[in-house]
């Protein structure tokens, strides 16, 4: 664990807020945040206190927590105004259900003249102890965003209004899919608390994935 780096990993959240505008928020010099950053001296327990309140988090998560454990493998993180999409989702509960999911959800775009899909997914959570502690099973939705104008027939469509999400691109999620993929929610829990945005669940998809060879990552916000 470092203080530096977590630090500097705040900082760089915090719409890229520069150490100069950090020292002024501060009342320090910016060669004292400089130190900070490569543990070259620690911050007393008032200005410790104060970083606290400046990005929203705890003693721990400065000086316990590895924050920027896998900060390399994300880009982009912003947050986006997604427009509203009517959509077809497919649910499957199994000890691995993704890939059955995505393929069954791709099979409805083929069906109706879509060979190249846009297709996101997401955990599916209602799910029962047995289900997850005695089969080890657990749940993934697919969904089919549909284009303009179409109606695929025989399928329960579902809209989405527009909504904003904080989003994360991961170049290589299936390098290491286990690490990589968790710790992009991570990541972007950390950049919603520390920029002050407040995670929805209830209004629309609370989060999603998209798919492909790279991903993007979404969590609904406001």
């Amino acid at each position: 664990m470092s203080f530096g780096k977590n630090l500097q990993y705040l900082r760089q959240l915090s719409a890229g807020m520069t150490q100069e505008a950090l020292a002024e928020k501060m009342n320090v010099s910016r060669q004292t945040i400089s130190k900070w950053e490569m543990d070259a001296a620690n911050p007393e327990i008032d200005k410790a206190l104060e970083l606290c309140k400046v990005f929203n988090c705890s003693l721990d998560n400065l000086f316990r927590d590895e924050m920027d454990q896998h900060s390399s493998a994300y880009t982009n993180l912003r947050v986006e105004e997604v427009s509203g999409f009517r959509y077809v989702e497919h649910t499957v509960i199994s000890t691995e259900p993704e890939s059955d999911a995505l393929d069954r959800v791709s099979k409805y775009a083929k069906e109706n003249g879509i060979d190249a899909p846009r297709v996101i997914g997401w955990d599916f959570p209602r799910l029962s102890i047995e289900q997850i502690n005695v089969f080890k099973m657990h749940g993934y939705t697919a969904a089919w965003i549909l284009p303009d104008g179409l109606v695929p027939g025989g399928l329960e469509v579902k809209e989405q209004p527009a909504h904003k999400y904080a989003a994360i691109h991961i170049e290589k999620p299936f390098d290491n899919p286990f690490v990589t993929i968790p710790g992009a929610y991570h990541t972007l829990g950390d950049y919603m608390r520390t920029n002050g945005l407040v995670y929805v669940e209830n209004e629309v998809i609370p989060c999603f994935e998209t798919s492909g060879e790279t991903m993007d990552v979404f969590m609904a916000c406001r």
